[in-house]
């Protein structure tokens, strides 16, 4: 009997009957592993209800319980990070060390939020006016909603719902039902840590559960990780309904590779980058830049590297790349190969080709490399979201920095040089949010913000870090001036400003 995947609302599994649900799958195998429900607009409500009950108490409970809950969640998450990642494998598809390192930046992101009481301080002035003191403070949103995709099925939560919580809101969670079990597993996780029912709920579904949250009078802010056309929509959807909104969008993350850098360093990290957890990250690597006149002996470093990469089933030990997440996908990247070739790239490593450690009905692509890609081919153009990496020749590293700047997206960027100064200057000029010297994929650690620029961002917060304590709370400022006896006693009228 396949399994059945439902909500988590009011600290319990759902227990009501849908009337819609999606197949999960295993992408290694082909085969579906699960069904889940795909919640209509009462179940939304019932768990946006959930939440909005539980506000009241968790609001005004003080941050050191709030911070004792995290730090026990922090530890149930330490201990059961490998049957986290599993979960992660299973339907996703990634390769069990991509699955591990994923839960690994997501506790990074639980040990920050456990800081909550030294982080959520305002400021005082002492006599802003005579016997009268301003100060400020950070209060919680209310009910907040979570909408994460399918490529970081635990960590993209985790970026969120802790910082969420740790502030005083409570949150309607709703995953990607592409791979929902993590989301459960985590809530499971929260509720063994002491968190009060309702504070968290979990709603699973498609796009009717995302626009009941963007819709509903009851919900305060929305965070949204996806794709740009999908972002756009969840921001002009939820502002519209007087929401706070931040929706981090699609990427083309390029990657300058400079005449100085070391040759063997940069086509280790575009191999990483390119094809770790199948090309299914917003910050991998999608091209790389070289410029003159490194381009030959660039390609043919990566393109060895390639030939040496294991494609497999996730959980069989040496695999370093997994199947793509579902077989539309999975035709949808590999399509681009076609369109590459007819649009005068040259198809230098075609993944179709790549051997497979796996069943014959995963879905399946191995990593794929283009050269003398030009910026007006589809390749270039779009998000492709697999295991295709795309080479553009420039002359200059002026010519890179153009290059880079004129794509509309602007999530994140490396440059590979030995040259500080170099370094220097690209960081200053390059129009992104996220840029790594000599380093791939420029995650920042967890108590700095993640997010890009241009079509990468909609809203004017970032992700976790100080942006997230900023975007789940609201500041409040109070004026204050209490009549002291000893200064003239009662006195009503308006306080001087001397």
């Amino acid at each position: 009997m396949t399994a059945r995947i439902s909500h988590w609302i009011d600290g319990k599994p759902w227990a009501g009957v849908a009337q819609r649900h999606g197949e999960v799958y295993d992408p290694a195998t082909g085969e579906v592993r699960a069904h889940v429900d795909f919640a209509a607009g009462a179940e939304v409500d019932e768990a946006v209800a959930a939440a909005a009950r539980a506000f009241p108490a968790w609001r005004d409970t003080s941050l050191a319980a709030r911070s004792r809950v995290l730090f026990a969640f922090r530890e149930l998450l330490d201990r059961n990070r490998d049957e986290l990642a599993a979960i992660v494998t299973a339907e996703h598809g990634k390769v069990l060390d991509d699955a591990a390192g994923e839960v690994q930046r997501g506790l990074e992101n639980v040990e920050f939020a456990c800081g909550v009481p030294a982080l959520l301080k305002g400021g005082f002035s002492e006599n802003a006016s005579t016997r009268v003191d301003v100060y400020s403070i950070r209060q919680p949103l209310g009910v907040v909603g979570v909408i994460s995709p399918f490529n970081f099925p635990a960590m993209v939560p985790l970026w969120f719902v802790p910082n969420a919580i740790a502030c005083g809101n409570t949150v309607v969670l709703k995953p990607s039902e592409k791979d929902p079990s993590a989301a459960n597993f985590l809530a499971e996780l929260w509720a063994r840590a002491g968190l009060p029912d309702g504070v968290l709920n979990v709603v699973h579904g498609d796009k009717v559960a995302v626009d009941g949250l963007l819709t509903h009078p009851g919900v305060r802010g929305v965070s949204f990780v996806g794709s740009t056309p999908v972002a756009r929509h969840v921001y002009e959807t939820g502002t519209a309904n007087g929401k706070r909104v931040q929706a981090l969008g699609g990427a083309k993350n390029h990657m300058v590779v400079l005449p100085d850098a070391d040759l063997d360093l940069a086509a280790d990290a575009a191999v990483s980058a390119g094809f770790g957890s199948a090309g299914e990250r917003c910050m991998a690597v999608s091209v790389v830049v070289a410029v003159d006149p490194v381009g030959d002996e660039l390609v043919e470093k990566v393109r060895s590297r390639m030939a040496a990469l294991r494609v497999g089933d996730g959980r069989r030990p040496g695999c370093e790349m997994g199947p793509l997440v579902t077989r539309g996908h999975r035709d949808k990247v590999a399509s681009y190969l076609d369109a590459g070739v007819e649009a005068g790239a040259s198809l230098v490593v075609d993944g179709r080709d790549h051997p497979v450690d796996g069943g014959p009905d995963g879905f399946w692509l191995g990593p794929t490399l283009f050269d003398d890609v030009r910026p007006e081919m589809s390749v270039y153009t779009d998000e492709i979201f697999g295991p295709v990496l795309s080479v553009v020749r420039v002359p200059t590293y002026e010519a890179a920095v153009e290059l880079i700047n004129d794509n509309p997206y602007g999530n994140g960027t490396a440059i590979f040089t030995n040259d500080g100064g170099a370094a220097r200057r690209f960081q200053n000029e390059v129009e992104v949010g996220m840029v790594g010297v000599n380093v791939p994929i420029p995650v920042p650690v967890g108590y700095y913000s993640f997010g890009g620029w241009k079509a990468s961002l909609f809203g004017d917060s970032h992700a976790y870090g100080p942006d997230g304590l900023h975007f789940f709370t609201r500041t409040k400022v109070v004026t204050s001036r209490w009549l002291d006896p000893s200064h003239g006693g009662v006195n009503l009228g308006f306080p001087r400003n001397d």
